[in-house]
């Protein structure tokens, strides 16, 4: 089923996985924008983005503040609305949608204590749908609603389509095991880690010395073992699974090896790797 589809958008209706804007016809982003220094961070945009049934583009229309009573578990210094949108584009989704759209969110208040003017603001949802009430869907966490900008819709894309893609990798859960093996020379050796994920599905990381060269590293995705695989892109799906799900160290209890030289070998190893994957970094969201 392909990702995006140049369909004009259903005032009733939009089923399937599509980006579309209302007008029908597609829009030009930029190809690699800017990252704020305040903004969502990659593995903030992938998480809330799994998270979700539906990424939507919408326009407010009307928000009206709750009265306290009918706001439980709010946050002093914010404000809980409810909020009237207009659907200017379905992002992704795997649920149909109508051209108008209601649900609830907590806002910070103003400078002045005041609930801040969203009227014709354009706003990215990450949501599900609320089953049983036709225009109705329910933001995935409290950081669900984000200001639109084109940017913005441009680092999700890929995101996106990696998730709607056939090919997603699992999510990884924690280590099974880990064994480092000494080559013949000096120097030498292969260290392979072997993951555990959501779905059993295999993955494996392996570790290459040579004398004389740059360790090698790569991560192979499936049954069989690649020496030649190779470490993930930085901002990717991949990426994402292993930089915000590997721990900061290697567990003791998954290194095989006995002796004490090999068990440093493989500690070491993994934190080569934790170290050439780099922080996931987080603004919004928690792991």
């Amino acid at each position: 089923m392909p990702f995006f589809n140049p369909l004009k958008l259903s005032m009733t209706a939009v089923a399937g996985l599509i980006w579309v804007p209302v007008a029908g016809q597609a829009q030009t982003l930029p190809a690699a924008p800017a990252v704020s220094e305040n903004g969502p961070t990659y593995a903030d945009l992938a998480t809330l983005s799994e998270a979700s049934e539906l990424v939507i583009r919408v326009q407010i229309r009307a928000a009206t503040a709750l009265k306290p009573e009918r706001a439980p578990g709010l946050a002093p210094g914010f404000a809980r609305l409810y909020v009237e949108a207009q659907t200017v584009a379905l992002i992704a989704g795997r649920s149909s949608i109508g051209g108008a759209l209601n649900y609830v969110v907590d806002v910070p208040l103003d400078a002045k204590g005041k609930v801040p003017k969203l009227k014709k603001r354009e706003f990215l949802l990450f949501a599900r749908a609320v089953p049983g009430r036709a225009g109705s869907v329910q933001l995935v966490s409290k950081q669900g609603q984000l200001d639109y900008s084109p940017a913005l819709e441009a680092r999700l894309r890929p995101i996106l389509t990696e998730l709607y893609g056939p090919d997603v990798p699992p999510r990884i859960t924690g280590i099974s095991d880990a064994l480092a093996v000494p080559g013949t020379l000096v120097g030498e050796s292969e260290t392979q880690i072997f993951l555990a994920t959501e779905t059993r599905a295999p993955v494996a990381i392996t570790i290459l010395r040579r004398p004389g060269q740059a360790p090698q590293w790569g991560v192979s995705w499936g049954e069989i073992i690649d020496s030649s695989a190779r470490a993930p892109s930085p901002e990717t799906l991949r990426w994402y699974r292993l930089a915000c799900s590997l721990p900061d160290q290697l567990p003791s209890s998954a290194n095989l090896a006995r002796e004490s030289d090999e068990r440093r070998l493989a500690a070491g190893d993994y934190a080569f790797v934790r170290a050439a994957l780099g922080a996931c970094e987080r603004r919004i969201t928690q792991g």
